[in-house]
């Protein structure tokens, strides 16, 4: 049985999704219209709800 590989992220989650959201946008500007411009875009939606899931749950109240 092999170890599982772990690391330690450098950057938060909400850091890294709003990176990553950002990039899929910018991608997207850089695309011509179309499936694929679209498919960044929802990619790019996905990333932010997931960022705002995360800052939600984070919240005071909730803990």
């Amino acid at each position: 049985m092999s170890k599982r590989r772990r690391f330690k992220q450098t950057q938060s989650l909400e850091v890294r999704l709003a990176a990553k959201a950002e990039h899929l946008r910018e991608k997207a500007r850089e695309a011509p219209s179309g499936s694929e411009r679209e498919t960044l875009l929802c990619k790019a939606r996905q990333f932010e709800e997931g960022l705002h899931m995360s800052e939600w749950l984070r919240t005071p109240g909730l803990q």
